[in-house]
């Protein structure tokens, strides 16, 4: 038997045994109704949820790993003109790789990959401050280092297209155009023990509504930007455009600092968790245009089954794009609704044809089984036998919100019902609470025919 015919046979064994334990989940999942009745009340953009406060019971979609990863760790061919210290952010650089894994990172970009390959940047030019006492590169040296990142992380299993995956350029490695880039520069223009107590610390959860640490930030980075000879060439400046630009410049030269300030592992965690607030406020999915959904849904609705059937071939575009986490899913459904509402489709469509928080995201197999990634920061993990793994619900009917009128969202720190940032455990599983269950989603048999 020739190796493609071996090939062939071994790959449809093993997604024999996917579909199985696909039909398993399906036969143990059955999805949940929701009586949302229409409400005259200001929309909150918060799903509805089950009486107890808390989603559906996770259950993991455990797929076989007959193939593990493929992560063939190569010597990075380095420039020799990069003098930032790789050596002191090793364990970083490895999460990194995982989290941008080659054939994942696209689908993992927005929630998993990107941020974190920001914050290894930033905590790679903060940690090598310690000798150069610089926190930024000029744009012959940031040419040379970041063409270093990308080996080093290629050659650990990463993407050797994150430049254009996260769109990282040289110039994110520089100043800015702030007019201040060295360590004694900083500590002399802002309050370090006050950025510290802010930001030493950040609480995962409420951060994105106190906004502690990003206020201490955003007040040290105006400090830096208006200092000295430049504030006058600042209150001169008419070009709105220019005077962000400059300030995120400055913004950035802090995390640096911050960065500098406190060990890699937390620093990593404080940097994530105030991105996590910009990540979780966008809803990052394309819509395509909505006219069949329009046709048959709109005004009075002729036939319900043809407009949930119109209703749920969008939604499938929808769920080919990528992982997103259950606060974005919220944002882009009601981002839909409102969509659909100027188009003069009044009837609750997410009622109606069951639509879920789940149906936005990424979905696993043929069956009913959309990943929702938690709202808090989290990586990827690799095990050699099971492959890559994060943590998702799997189980969560959630129903999809739609708005009560024409009216814009309003801010989730309004909510009024708690909504977990984690999935929960079945009974069956026996892991703690702080330990919550990883879902092997990922195998490398199911996205081998993905990409091929």
């Amino acid at each position: 038997m020739g190796r493609r015919a071996v090939l062939c046979l071994f790959i449809y064994l093993c997604l024999q045994e996917i579909l199985c334990i696909l039909d398993y989940v399906s036969a143990n999942t059955s999805p949940q109704k929701y009586d949302t009745a229409s409400s005259t009340e200001e929309y909150t953009p918060m799903p509805y949820v089950s009486p107890n406060g808390s989603p559906q019971p996770f259950i993991p979609l455990l797929a076989p790993s007959p193939l593990a990863p493929f992560m063939n760790s190569t010597t990075p061919k380095l420039s020799g003109q990069c003098g930032l210290n790789f050596s002191s952010i090793n364990d970083l650089m490895k999460t990194t790789a995982i989290d941008c894994l080659t054939s994942f990172a696209p689908l993992l970009a927005n929630v998993i990959c990107c941020p974190q390959l920001h914050a290894t940047l930033a905590v790679l030019l903060g940690q090598s401050s310690r000798q150069t006492g610089m926190l930024a590169l000029d744009s012959t040296h940031a040419n040379y280092c970041l063409s270093d990142i990308q080996q080093i992380l290629g050659s650990q299993g990463a993407s050797f297209e994150l430049q254009q995956i996260c769109s990282i350029h040289p110039s994110n490695l520089g100043d800015g155009s702030c007019p201040v880039s060295d360590v004694n520069g900083v500590e002399s223009a802002i309050d370090s023990s006050k950025l510290l107590a802010a930001c030493k610390k950040v609480d995962p959860v409420n951060e994105c509504c106190s906004k502690v640490c990003q206020n201490a930030i955003i007040d040290a980075a105006e400090n830096i930007a208006m200092r000295d000879e430049f504030l006058t060439r600042m209150g001169k400046m008419n070009n709105l455009a220019e005077k962000e630009s400059r300030f995120n410049g400055c913004r950035s030269i802090v995390l640096r600092w911050l960065s500098s300030r406190i060990d890699t592992l937390s620093a990593t965690q404080v940097l994530r968790r105030v991105s996590n607030c910009n990540v979780n406020g966008v809803c990052p999915l394309t819509f395509p245009n909505t006219k069949t959904v329009t046709l048959e849904c709109g005004n009075e609705i002729k036939n319900h089954t043809v407009c949930c059937h119109a209703m749920n071939n969008y939604v499938a575009h929808l769920q080919k794009q990528s992982f997103i986490t259950n606060l974005q899913a919220v944002d882009c459904a009601s981002k839909l609704a409102l969509q659909l509402q100027n188009a003069n489709v009044s009837t609750d469509v997410y009622r109606l044809c069951q639509i879920t928080l789940k149906d936005f995201s990424l979905q696993v197999g043929s069956q009913e089984s959309g990943c929702l990634l938690p709202s808090l920061p989290s990586d990827a993990t690799l095990d050699p036998s099971t492959g890559i793994s994060f943590t998702c619900d799997l189980n969560d009917n959630i129903a999809a919100p739609w708005p009560s009128g024409f009216k814009s969202p309003s801010t989730s720190c309004n909510k009024s019902t708690n909504y977990p940032e984690l999935p929960a455990a079945t009974s069956s599983q026996s892991g703690t609470e702080g330990n919550p269950i990883k879902s092997h989603l990922l195998t490398s048999s199911l996205f081998f025919l993905m990409f091929i």
